[in-house]
């Protein structure tokens, strides 16, 4: 059990320092060149499920290229994009909450109070439901000052 738990903290730290590489690029974690890897942010909202979008349904935000599975969603979100995007520009909400950054996957996420929180992996995303309340707190105090 030790050496499973060693290997996964190992597998965050490697996460932990290509992503803190990718920050040159703002504060939307990208992947790819596509802001959640290229999963429609909205889709999350209306069909419960991470939902892969296409190039014929993209825009521009924060310097990061979203995309979209419909025109609809890709409308919904030029509309209110704060109300679609994801807490932390997408990075994982539980190293935010230790005050680092981290890229995530689509399948880890979850909604919570109608905010989308993503998180490195399953795993992680596990830890982070343990305490969601207290782990967003710290990840919000945390979150300005984490690329500085």
């Amino acid at each position: 059990m030790k050496r499973a738990h060693g290997w996964r903290a190992a597998v965050l730290v490697a996460g932990l320092a290509w992503s803190l590489g990718a920050a040159a690029d703002g504060r939307i974690f990208t992947r790819d060149g596509l802001a959640i890897g290229g999963t429609d942010p909205v889709a999350y909202f209306t069909e419960g499920r991470p939902v892969t979008g296409t190039p014929d349904y993209q825009l521009e935000w924060h310097e990061a290229t979203w995309q979209f599975a419909s025109a609809e969603h890709r409308d919904r979100f030029e509309a209110d994009p704060e109300a679609y995007a994801p807490q932390y520009g997408g990075w994982c909400a539980w190293a935010a909450a230790r005050g680092e950054a981290a890229s995530t996957v689509p399948e880890a996420w979850k909604i919570v109070d109608d905010k989308l929180y993503l998180n490195y992996s399953r795993f992680i995303q596990w830890r982070w439901e343990r305490d969601i309340p207290g782990y967003i707190k710290a990840a919000d105090a945390h979150w300005p000052n984490i690329f500085e």
